[in-house]
């Protein structure tokens, strides 16, 4: 009888201690996987500022670049436009 409540206490004991392991793992998982979240959710915050900050700058380098070649296309058409009319000139000439 005194040997099997012991072994009853011991069983209890484990299973408690085992329950304890468990409960602190979780608890652990818990925390790293809280710990993640909020890293996650600050990486997310830096990335939407990095987005937003390149979008700004995108924005400035496409109204730039959309400035360029604006200003080539019209350097284009004007050249087109002088060599259409040296065309023309030297087909008169030839004419």
């Amino acid at each position: 009888m005194i040997i099997m409540f012991i072994l009853m206490v011991v069983m209890r004991m484990i299973t408690m201690m085992m329950v304890m392991m468990l409960m602190t793992m979780m608890m652990m998982t818990m925390l790293r996987m809280m710990m993640m979240m909020m890293m996650m959710m600050l990486m997310m915050t830096m990335l939407m500022m990095m987005i937003g900050m390149m979008m700004t700058i995108m924005l400035q380098m496409i109204r730039v670049m959309l400035m360029t070649m604006i200003w080539m296309l019209m350097m284009m058409m004007m050249m087109m436009m002088t060599m259409t009319r040296m065309r023309m000139v030297m087909m008169m000439m030839l004419m």
